[in-house]
């Protein structure tokens, strides 16, 4: 279990991505090696999209391009947080009638949203047609992004499984509370024990400070090492509670932006720091590419 607090790094190279194994044009060149993060908690009040959308702002800030895709199936968090009326979501693309140029949005910093409907699930159950046309566009995003983040609903329900079964790296986020630990530990062991899912970045929120965040990380690493013998768990930072973070969402906006150099934001541009100085876990043909593969593969199994 690695329990490293977000330190200044410096930034960590890029290493060119092989060819994608689907036949497509995007199999033809090499794939830029896109970050996919999903961000998840065991259960709900504990900040997840809070923390998702300041990441994704605190990346801008650091100059990397961003996607957050607002995978709360019905309960669209971000547009919701920034105040921002959509006109189309990810229905509409399956639809047919919208492309994903004309459904994701732009929100502060530059960063874009790609807005939450029901039946995502059927993106595993799409025609050959929807498959090539889905990388295809995907494709259209792929040079202008440096991170995708996913972020999920609370829970173990099968739209969480399945989108952290087809992402890169994993955030889960926890509260120190009975309920948000047990259930975020819920989380982690229905993606272990079922579906082999071992590595998993810990963000305690709302904590007290180091100390207590270095508790509810040990606290849960302990129970793992004792019954989840092949997980692997890494602190990757903390946020305090501040009372900013309520503030800001009262008013539709993010913490981030209102108040920069709250204790909140400061911690949140570490973590921004610490995850662009890391090197991510090896991923096959390249993080958005195989994303997207088996985002459309007919064989991943979530149940």
């Amino acid at each position: 279990m690695s329990s490293n607090l977000p330190e200044k790094k410096p930034k960590a190279k890029a290493a060119a991505a092989p060819k994608s194994a689907q036949d497509s044009a995007t199999s033809q060149k090499a794939a830029k090696p896109v970050r996919v993060i999903t961000v998840s908690s065991g259960k709900g009040g504990v900040g997840k999209s809070n923390m998702t959308l300041a990441l994704a702002l605190a990346l801008a800030d650091l100059g990397r391009k961003v996607l957050i895709w607002d995978a709360d199936l019905g309960l669209a968090n971000t547009d919701v947080l920034l105040g921002i009326r959509t006109k189309y979501t990810i229905d509409d693309w399956l639809k047919g009638g919208k492309s994903l140029s004309e459904i994701i949005v732009k929100g502060p910093k530059g960063i874009s949203i790609l807005p939450a409907a029901s039946g995502i699930l059927e993106l595993s159950e799409i025609s050959e047609a929807q498959k090539s046309r889905l990388i295809g566009e995907f494709e259209l995003f792929q040079d202008d992004l440096d991170f995708l983040l996913i972020d999920t609903a609370a829970g173990i329900g099968s739209n969480v499984i399945f989108f952290n079964l087809v992402a890169q790296e994993h955030l889960v986020v926890v509260s120190n509370e009975p309920t948000s630990i047990t259930d975020a530990y819920a989380l982690i062991k229905a993606l272990y024990t079922k579906h082999k899912q071992s590595s998993f970045y810990l963000l305690p929120n709302m904590v007290s400070g180091a100390k207590e965040a270095r508790a509810v990380f040990e606290l849960m690493s302990n129970v793992a090492g004792q019954y989840l013998t092949g997980v692997c768990l890494d602190l990757v930072g903390y946020v305090p509670y501040d009372e900013l973070v309520p503030a800001a969402v009262r008013q539709q906006q993010s913490f981030f932006i209102l108040n920069p150099g709250s204790p909140a934001a400061v911690k949140i541009l570490d973590l921004a720091r610490h995850l662009i100085g890391r090197q991510p876990p090896a991923f096959g043909t390249g993080g958005l590419v195989l994303f997207l593969n088996r985002l459309v593969s007919r064989e991943l199994a979530v149940d």
